[in-house]
């Protein structure tokens, strides 16, 4: 197998405007592949440290020089003449050069852009679809190769956007009975009959960070509203072949121990916000509800999901943070039926692989996403396909950062066609 021959870091511009890392690989055999680190602006406290240059003069102190440096001198001659198909030694010897649990030496973005990348070059050097290569890397008894559901992003709220909404991401979610092909068709049907309520609405059509519409609407739930409308003027049946689903991003309108939504004139403590979620989910058939409350707010996830769980999928995002840690005591508080995964958070390939098997062992749904400062690097489609993931979050199916992404799943279900028909 080719060894890792050179390592080129670059500072690029993700989708958002600001800088982030891509790393190319070279093997000995001339294979060579690109990755890029994408990055979220709401976040969780129990993520991977990003580094950031911290200048002022440049990028508003965004900039990534630092990460790219570290790349250069500390990353490439720890990895070069390595196999590049030993990703486990690979990306644990980057977390040993690292030493911490956070990667706040290195920076998560120094580190997952070269992970994705050998994973890359070894795929090509070993003639195979990366989806194909990254199941090396799991176990996968009873795992059938599979395109996940799309869950896609229709109206943006919270960190996302300039409006008023307080619910950071309203959500389409195809049956999963469909195909992904007509799964994206019906995607794409729903988010153009929306832009056509909102017009008809006289409100903005103009897009927030992932892609989905960003209007100024008096309440949350009047969000809610709007897609059904969309919905059933696609002439699809709310509650069989669509349903609604909310990304609440909860920590972004948590203070002092209280939730403040512009649907209510006081704030609410959990259990009142809890029961404004029950209303949603019976009343607009929710099928996925995430990060409902704050990631620290532990007494409110033990008591929605009693509540909410036989109705709708309790998500953990800023909860879990892809950290292994955060997932056994949510899954030792019995607070998620379901996690999102997000490679940046927790650093490697390897590592994010290894929280899906502990997801998976325990018998949680799976969902592999996107961030919202995304570039058009594809990666995450093939990690979603390779780990038989059950949804996958890209954002709207707008902007070509989010559409990348879910071309690429389009190619691989035809590739997946052809290898059953073979």
């Amino acid at each position: 197998m080719a060894k890792i021959k050179q390592i080129i870091a670059r500072e690029i511009i993700d989708a958002r405007g600001n800088p982030t890392v891509e790393a190319r690989v070279i093997l000995s055999d001339g294979s060579t592949a690109v990755a890029s680190s994408p990055s979220g602006i709401s976040r969780s406290t129990y993520e991977a440290f990003e580094l950031r240059d911290n200048d002022l003069r440049r990028f508003k102190g965004l900039g990534v020089l630092k990460a790219v440096q570290i790349i250069h001198e500390k990353i490439a001659p720890a990895l070069i003449g390595i196999e590049a198909s030993d990703q486990q030694r690979i990306d644990r010897t980057m977390i040993e050069l690292d030493g911490t649990q956070t990667k706040s030496k290195l920076g998560a973005n120094a580190t997952l852009p070269v992970s994705m990348a050998v994973a890359k070059a070894a795929a090509k050097s070993s003639v195979l679809p990366l989806f194909l290569y990254l199941r090396n890397f799991i176990k996968r008894e009873n795992q059938e190769l599979k395109i996940p559901s799309p869950i896609f992003n229709i109206i943006n709220g919270g960190l996302h956007t300039e409006n008023t909404l307080d619910i950071q991401e309203f959500h389409i979610i195809p049956a999963t009975f469909k195909t992904f092909s007509d799964s994206l068709q019906l995607g794409v049907t729903v988010y153009q009959t929306t832009k056509d309520v909102l017009r008809r609405n006289n409100l903005s059509t103009l897009v927030g960070d992932e892609g989905g519409f960003s209007p100024s609407l008096d309440t949350n739930e009047d969000a809610l509203s709007l897609m059904v409308q969309a919905v059933e003027e696609s002439n699809l049946r709310l509650g069989y072949d669509i349903f609604l689903g909310i990304d609440a991003a909860a920590n972004s309108f948590y203070t002092d121990q209280h939730y403040k939504i512009k649907d209510k004139s006081m704030s609410l403590n959990s259990a009142e916000l809890i029961s404004w979620y029950e209303e949603l989910v019976k009343k607009y058939h929710i099928l996925y509800l995430e990060d409902p409350l704050s990631e620290d707010d532990w007494d409110g996830w033990e008591t929605v999901f009693p509540k909410i769980s036989q109705y709708a999928l309790i998500v953990g995002d800023d909860l879990t943070a892809t950290n292994p840690f955060r997932l056994q005591m949510a899954l030792y508080k019995k607070s998620i039926n379901s996690i999102v995964i997000k490679p940046n958070q927790i650093g490697t390939v390897i590592e994010a692989l290894a929280v899906v098997e502990i997801a998976r062992h325990s018998g949680l749904k799976i969902v592999v996403s996107h961030r919202s400062g995304e570039t058009n690097d594809d990666f995450i489609a093939d990690f979603a396909v390779a780990t038989s993931a059950d949804y996958v979050k890209f954002g709207a199916p707008a902007r070509g950062e989010r559409v990348a992404k879910y071309n690429r799943l389009l190619q691989i279900d035809q590739q997946l066609q052809m290898i059953e028909r073979q």
